[in-house]
């Protein structure tokens, strides 16, 4: 099994899907409305989205989460939302035809409230009483399957967003050292320059190629930078042909989105959009998109125009498959970039 394989998970009932969504999602939801996509009996793809305020007209959100679905290749879907039955109603039933509108048979729609479900499809009483079917996600083999395979679910999204979280405290008063130390080192790097190396932009990326190199290095040790090299390659992935390096040497592999995380939560605020936009990308190609999301929110929030958060953004909106990049990065972004012959200009 490669890295950015998953295990397969059994689901032969409503009960077996909702135990399996927080795997597939790597979190369990609340207040949301999944799509689970089907191509056939096997499951291809999984969204999630807020559940709408009741006073919103959730149509526009449903057909949105539908087109996703429909570029996935599904034939299929079942839609489960979480949460009081006054929210979550409009939102599945909104869903639903938006699913039907673009051709997908809905299976099932569910709702799940305080440990119990309802089929909105299901009108019999020996199945699907009215008072709901309570179920134990704990009890579940689909649950032992997932866990035994490795997978993670977190308590919820917030817990997600906690992971590529900046560090604080003692460690990041050392880090501001650090970075103090990289700045003065990147300075002298620059003045000692060859003549006819305008700006020192050849200097730079020899610097920027080895540091990436040992980051690599050190990963696949299973060994973490220390407090000035993570300032030290932070640094030099400011500069575009750098983080382009970078970028061409980051897949989907675990080692990858381990770097990137450590990085991403260890660089300086000003910082952060090269590694938050490279752990994205790499959690995009491993299939992981909530962590891919809650990557891009980092970036874009402190650097709304950092050109390839944008990017990678609107793929994730547009629920390109990971699987258009297979070859990276000897092919490009969909539609995009061509990474062949090297540019002199990055995405910025």
């Amino acid at each position: 099994m490669s890295d950015t394989d998953r295990p397969r998970l059994s689901v032969r009932s409503p009960a077996d899907l909702l135990a399996a969504v927080p795997y597939l999602l790597g979190f369990h939801p609340a207040e949301s409305v999944v799509a689970v996509a089907l191509h056939g009996r096997r499951i291809v793809f999984v969204a999630r989205a807020d559940l709408t305020d009741p006073a919103a007209d959730p149509t526009e959100r449903a057909r949105h989460l539908a087109g996703v679905i429909r570029r996935q290749g599904a034939d299929s879907a079942t839609v489960v939302g979480y949460g009081a039955a006054a929210r979550v109603t409009p939102s599945v039933d909104a869903v639903r035809t938006a699913l039907a509108g673009a051709g997908l048979a809905v299976l099932d729609a569910l709702r799940v409230t305080d440990g119990r479900w309802w089929s909105y499809l299901c009108t019999e009483a020996d199945c699907c009483p009215p008072e709901g079917r309570t179920y134990d996600p704990a009890t579940s083999q689909v649950t032992a399957s997932a866990i035994f395979a490795g997978q993670v679910a977190l308590p919820d999204r917030a817990a997600l967003v906690a992971q590529v979280a900046p560090v604080d405290g003692p460690e990041r008063v050392a880090l501001r050292a650090a970075a103090g130390r990289a700045r003065r080192r990147l300075t002298d790097l620059i003045e000692q320059a060859p003549t006819g190396d305008l700006l020192g932009g050849r200097t730079l990326r020899a610097a920027g190629v080895a540091a990436v190199r040992e980051a690599h290095r050190r990963q696949r040790r299973g060994e973490r930078l220390d407090d000035d090299e993570v300032a030290w390659l932070s640094l030099l992935l400011a500069h575009l042909p750098v983080r382009d390096h970078a970028w061409e040497r980051t897949d989907g592999r675990d080692r990858d989105i381990a770097l990137w995380t450590d990085v991403l939560r260890r660089a300086e605020p000003e910082l952060t959009a090269a590694p938050a936009a490279l752990l994205a990308f790499a959690a995009w190609r491993a299939g992981q998109g909530a962590l891919a999301a809650v990557a891009l929110e980092q970036a874009l929030a402190r650097h709304p125009d950092y050109s390839l958060a944008v990017l990678l953004d609107d793929l994730l909106r547009r629920g390109v498959p990971p699987s258009e990049l297979d070859g990276w990065p000897s092919v490009g972004l969909p539609g995009v970039v061509r990474r062949r012959k090297r540019s002199r200009r990055g995405l910025r």
